[in-house]
């Protein structure tokens, strides 16, 4: 079957688009990835077997991308390239990667009508609350979640079926939109075996955190994730443990703010922001760690969410400490792969560090769980069995 893939920012990198398409083309189908350029990009390339179609945008169009939902201008500029993808390549499934190029791509299908495959990788509307631009004019008076939410709605409504993240998420959009529970299904974000089976360990890494006890994030460091509450027990527990290192692999406009709440701290020497690295470069600091976290602000996003990072973590034997966060909570507590902490609350992801500190065979322990639990249940090449039975019994 040749499918059309449907994303509307510029690829690569986007490791779930990736993935699934790899996926699919190892099970016989042809992947077609609609994506768009802002540069001077080769139009048409393949990457890992996948049939990468350039569309040309540029900064007006990004920016009325942001306005899909209150002026139709984004969707029908989008619908008139997908309509010529559609056509020039023979497409016979399309895959719908979120909702902001969802109208369009609809539009450009009205004609044809191919089944269609939406994949809800967030809970976008929601989401887009916390959106800083949206606190305030005049994002806040032009762009309407609410409005998002409904489209979505009339997208689950619309679309052959829909693929999601977690089981959360899809109870959420079940008892939200009454759909029968067998047009969804799940595809979580998981990790490839390659990700801790063909790692390269950067020993300098390694190196610079021997003998110290390291507290681990990575990924996006927005206020959100909740690095204040890990930043806030710094102060007590270097009191505790003597060789503390808390480390930010990760980066994002708000880090100012975390920036200024560790100097006021006067906790410098305690927390080391490495910025934005290379994911390749993740498993060198996971292997440096001691415990890794995951301390989300509970949401309509976080509740039906995993982040990725608590499965990289897993995959290396690493106990987590993660908020309560629903999602994540009922995955680490139903594996026994960490300890859980209320969110927003320093003092109890302080107590939960120390009794983590002071037993090593429980870390030990916890982190055997979760190893166990990626290599035997979830990995990537186990979890992604569901989008292929899916794609094997669609009819074109």
């Amino acid at each position: 079957m040749n499918i059309g893939m449907i994303l509307d920012h510029t690829f690569p990198p986007d490791p779930r688009v990736e993935n699934e398409a790899i996926e699919l083309i190892k099970a016989g189908h042809h992947v077609f990835l609609f994506c768009l350029t802002y540069g001077d990009e080769r139009l048409e390339e393949k990457i890992n077997d996948i049939n990468v179609c350039r569309y040309l945008s540029n900064k007006l169009e990004y920016k009325l991308s942001a306005l899909a939902y209150t002026i139709p201008v984004y969707s029908m500029l989008m619908k008139k390239k997908i309509h010529h993808f559609l056509l020039k390549n023979n497409i016979e499934a399309i895959h719908i990667h979120d909702i902001r190029i969802a109208e369009a791509v609809f539009w450009a299908n009205k004609k044809i009508q191919l089944p269609t495959v939406l994949d809800l990788h967030d809970n976008m509307p929601e989401v887009m609350k916390l959106y800083p631009h949206l606190q305030k004019f005049p994002g806040k008076q032009l762009i309407s979640p609410r409005k998002w939410k409904q489209k979505e709605e009339h997208f689950i409504e619309k679309a052959t079926k829909i693929v999601t993240v977690s089981q959360e998420f899809i109870d959420e959009v079940v008892q939200r939109t009454k759909i029968v529970k067998d047009k969804i299904i799940l595809v979580p974000n998981t990790v490839r075996k390659s990700f801790y089976k063909n790692a390269v360990i950067d020993e300098s890494i390694v190196n610079r955190y021997q003998g110290s006890f390291v507290i681990l994030y990575v990924g996006d460091t927005h206020v959100r994730r909740g690095l204040q509450t890990a930043i806030s027990s710094v102060k007590e527990l270097s009191i505790q443990i003597k060789n503390l290192k808390l480390v930010i692999v990760g980066k994002n406009t708000t880090d100012t703010v975390l920036k200024q709440q560790v100097k006021e701290l006067d906790i410098e020497q305690y927390v080391d922001f490495e910025g934005w690295q290379d994911v390749e470069l993740f498993p060198s600091y996971i292997a440096a760690s001691t415990i890794c976290i995951s301390p989300l602000h509970r949401n309509a996003q976080h509740d039906v969410a995993y982040a990725n990072k608590i499965f990289q973590y897993m995959s290396f034997g690493k106990p987590l400490l993660v908020s309560d966060a629903t999602a994540q909570k009922n995955l680490v507590e139903k594996i026994q792969g960490g300890l859980v902490h209320r969110e927003k609350d320093a003092e109890d992801f302080l107590q939960k560090i120390l009794r983590l500190f002071k037993d090593p065979e429980l870390c030990k322990e916890l982190g055997a769980n979760g190893t166990e639990f990626i290599t035997t249940k979830f990995s990537w090449e186990m979890t992604s069995k569901n989008l292929v039975h899916l794609y094997d019994n669609l009819s074109p």
